[in-house]
């Protein structure tokens, strides 16, 4: 469904991705391991079309979509979660997850519904819908990430290194919620880095190891 082929990025003329090649299909979930710098940022970003691919191809079904802007990705039904969450401070926790939806001119009824859904899935979203984007804390943050990439994400959700600075209690939560996506979204492809990916076993269907920007 979602998959690159043989793709090489390079960023300041070093390259980063070499010949990297996998597939995403819909029900299932991709944990995409590796150290610190080997690669899996990039990978994700790459699918997004955040930065360009020098060599090979990235498709969405049957279209290729390697020159597609990301927006319009997101408009495909890729829902991208950040590894740095990238949240607007001054925005609310609910405008922040409305972002991409707004961004993409949805109609308000399917906003609020998507919304709706969201909340049902994260209804610790829902308490603090109100409160400032920089005003949640870190892990929280994930979260809040996490509903706006489910705004958008109809065919595939990417996830970079959702885990990271976690405490082990809000790990946990964030775990056993994409357990329930897994259940409730059966249609969606999702790809997780991780650089520690043992809470992410329960939910795995296939793991791939990527080192020095290739995949073993």
């Amino acid at each position: 469904m979602l998959r690159m082929e043989d793709v090489t990025v390079a960023i300041a003329g070093v390259q980063v991705l070499r010949s990297v090649s996998l597939g995403l299909t819909s029900g299932r979930t991709t944990i995409l391991i590796g150290r610190n710098g080997a690669g899996k940022t990039t990978t994700l970003r790459a699918i997004m079309g955040l930065l360009p691919v020098e060599a090979g191809a990235v498709h969405l079904g049957e279209q290729e979509i390697g020159t597609t802007p990301a927006y319009q990705r997101a408009a495909q039904g890729i829902g991208y979660a950040p590894e740095d969450r990238r949240l607007v401070p001054e925005f609310t926790v609910e405008d922040n997850i409305l972002l991409p939806a707004l961004a993409l001119s949805l109609p308000a009824p399917e906003r609020a519904r998507r919304l709706d859904e969201v909340y049902a899935l994260l209804p610790q979203l829902l308490t603090m819908r109100t409160r400032p984007g920089g005003g949640v804390s870190g892990g929280q943050g994930k979260m809040v990430a996490l509903g706006r990439a489910l705004m958008v994400a109809r065919t595939a959700l990417l996830l970079d290194e959702p885990f990271q600075g976690l405490a082990p209690a809000l790990a946990l939560d964030y775990a056993r919620t994409l357990g329930e996506l897994r259940r409730g979204r059966p249609d969606l492809a999702i790809l997780i880095t991780e650089s520690t990916p043992a809470l992410l076993d329960a939910i795995a269907d296939e793991t791939l190891q990527i080192e020095r920007g290739a995949i073993n």
